[in-house]
């Protein structure tokens, strides 16, 4: 089976995703976790020490500048991860999905360069998060914060994480019920975002206005 945009549009209404098993594998597995992680909009708080570099970082945040870019470096091999879920056939479904307005990058710029950053799908009120990668210490945490000022102000209803780590507790992530997960996912698929969202267009982000008024512990 092609992995194609729309296919990846419907499988998302439904509550799955696909992985690959390595980047040099071009098979195709699909994932409906229980419990699901999510990353509660309404929750979403800042470590206290993480609050300090939200106010003094070095990076200028940029949407969907080079979503290609963002998804290569993802995919890329590190030390900590000697292999990657996203093969050619995923990184090319994504792009063209970006190419038709529903997949996303946020980006941390520093000195000419993306030095970190995320991407994701946009879907109704629901984002679904896929990875993130920091070549510079915070940027993607950055990334994360501005992701959630972007869908805050948006008026989405739901952040997908798909699981939950310790990176991502820090900042307010859980675990719910698949039973939990659709129905949550049913009422943000039924949403409609404001369409003035910074997904919209390239856009360059000067603060973090609703990012730096969460909850911090």
């Amino acid at each position: 089976m092609t992995l194609t945009p729309e296919l990846l549009l419907a499988a998302y209404a439904r509550g799955y995703f696909p992985m690959g098993q390595s980047a040099d594998d071009k098979a195709v597995e699909w994932y409906d976790p229980d419990p699901r992680g999510i990353l509660p909009l309404e929750h979403f708080h800042l470590p206290r020490r993480f609050r300090r570099v939200l106010s003094h970082h070095p990076f200028t945040l940029r949407v969907n500048d080079d979503f290609a870019g963002v998804i290569a470096a993802c995919a890329k091999m590190r030390p900590e991860r000697p292999s990657s879920w996203i093969n050619a056939p995923i990184r090319d479904a994504y792009i063209a999905l970006h190419t038709m307005g529903h997949a996303h990058s946020v980006e941390a710029w520093q000195d000419g360069k993306c030095v970190g950053g995320l991407y994701g799908v946009s879907l109704g009120g629901a984002f679904f998060g896929e990875s993130m990668f920091s070549h510079v210490a915070e940027a993607s945490k950055i990334a994360l914060a501005t992701l959630v000022e972007i869908l805050r102000e948006a008026g989405y209803l739901l952040l997908d994480t798909q699981y939950v780590n310790p990176h991502l507790q820090q900042f307010g992530a859980i675990e719910i019920s698949r039973a939990d997960y659709r129905t949550k996912l049913e009422n943000a698929l039924s949403a409609s975002p404001n369409p003035s969202s910074l997904f919209s267009t390239v856009s360059v982000r000067k603060g973090l206005a609703s990012a730096s008024s969460a909850k911090v512990n």
